[in-house]
């Protein structure tokens, strides 16, 4: 369990196997299954083999992912809140969620701008995209706050649904 970032009230840190019951219950949460869709993660293996195969493996194969979001006050696992790299978009996007109980306390935004500056300052990102859902006011709304504007509509390869692509547009031209 690598710390990746740690903020006032957060610890980021790599997934591992042993976060099988907090994933399970985060990917099956109302919002994930609205926002984000069914990963069919029914029982907590199915949850390890999800961390193992998407999450472990985005940290050796990019060196990044998205990390556990947990409290530094007593450790429990909040969320999480990292980078993805789709093979349909340019750049790595930023991806985040939350168990209910920890929404609407600005845990996401604390996460993002850490995550955000860890990206520019350990991973040379120049510029990180992010999707939604036309739906997901919550994340379009974080999304504005942190500085990304809305790009476009682009189509989901797999679900084929319209998704609003956002940009942070941080390349600077140069003079």
């Amino acid at each position: 369990m690598k710390t990746i970032i740690k903020t006032g009230r957060l610890i980021l840190r790599e997934a591992c196997t042993d976060d099988k019951h907090f994933i399970f219950e985060l990917l099956n949460t109302p919002k994930w299954l609205k926002f984000i869709g069914d990963k069919n993660i029914k029982t907590p293996e199915d949850a390890e083999k999800y961390i193992t195969d998407r999450l472990i493996k985005s940290y050796k194969r990019h060196g990044f992912g998205l990390y556990v979001m947990q409290l530094a006050s007593n450790g429990i696992a909040i969320g999480i809140n990292g980078f993805v790299k789709r093979d349909y978009l340019e750049y790595a996007d930023i991806g985040f969620a939350l168990l209910p109980a920890y929404e609407q306390q600005g845990y996401s935004f604390e996460a993002s701008v850490a995550v955000l500056q860890y990206g520019r300052d350990q991973l040379g990102f120049t510029t990180v995209q992010a999707i939604t859902i036309k739906e997901n006011f919550a994340s379009q709304s974080l999304l504005k706050k942190l500085g990304f504007k809305f790009t476009s509509h682009i189509i989901e390869p797999v679900s084929r649904e319209e998704i609003c692509l956002y940009s942070n547009n941080e390349k600077k031209e140069s003079v």
